[in-house]
């Protein structure tokens, strides 16, 4: 998928996060902050990036604000940003992209 425009979706709301996509080029830059590095940061690199490797998308600059979101926010929020960024128009078949 390409991305067109950024783009965000989510809060900085306790339990989300704020998901920030960009078109790039020479593959993912993915930017990371969280209150709860330490003991998560793999594991939401890792969800970020299966996510935006389901959806196809090569290029692209994705910053996450976490704020202590489970594995099914972040998921939902990256396909959220990256389907506004890359202007998916029609309907989604949200739940049927990101299994």
């Amino acid at each position: 998928m390409e991305i067109k425009n950024a783009a965000v979706a989510g809060t900085l709301e306790s339990s989300d996060c704020m998901v920030t996509v960009e078109p790039a080029a020479g593959g993912i830059e993915l930017e990371l902050e969280s209150a709860v590095m330490r003991q998560y940061g793999d594991r939401i690199r890792e969800v970020a990036m299966e996510t935006l490797d389901r959806l196809d998308v090569r290029n692209a600059r994705v910053s996450i604000v976490d704020k202590g979101a489970l594995d099914c926010t972040i998921k939902a929020r990256v396909e959220c940003a990256v389907m506004r960024a890359a202007e998916h128009e029609g309907r989604i078949g949200w739940g049927g992209v990101i299994r």
